[in-house]
């Protein structure tokens, strides 16, 4: 079993920051890759940014590229995301998801993931 918690989530004015944090616990030996995915309310869960753990390979939805950041500290097991130019279509609840068997290639799709955090509210006020 891996546990995932988020933290980082707020209230942010429109072109605004945020770094959320995902740091995991348990079989954290057991991993290959670190997602994040975004749900505001009456949509569907959305892909975000991907992340490895071995090699650090990143890939990002085509909506948050060149504004948002995935990275991770190994030693911490925690991995980032810094979100800047933040929209107000962006408010949704965040959560982090993590792959434990090795695959080719970065997850994008939920179901590709075994475990998931709670979540984290980020909000964008306009």
């Amino acid at each position: 079993q891996v546990q995932l918690v988020e933290s980082g989530g707020g209230l942010v004015q429109v072109g605004g920051s945020l770094r959320l944090s995902c740091t995991a616990s348990g079989r954290t030996f057991s991993r290959d890759a670190v997602g994040w995915f975004r749900q505001a309310p009456g949509k569907e869960r959305e892909f975000v940014a991907a992340i490895k753990w071995s090699g650090g390979s990143t890939y990002y939805a085509d909506s948050v590229k060149g504004r948002f950041t995935i990275s991770r500290d190994n030693a911490k097991n925690t991995v980032y995301l810094q979100m800047n130019s933040l929209k107000p279509e962006e408010t949704a609840v965040y959560y982090c998801a993590s792959r434990s068997r090795p695959a080719l290639g970065l997850p994008s799709t939920a179901r590709e993931y075994d475990y998931w955090g709670q979540g984290t509210q980020v909000t964008v006020s306009s």
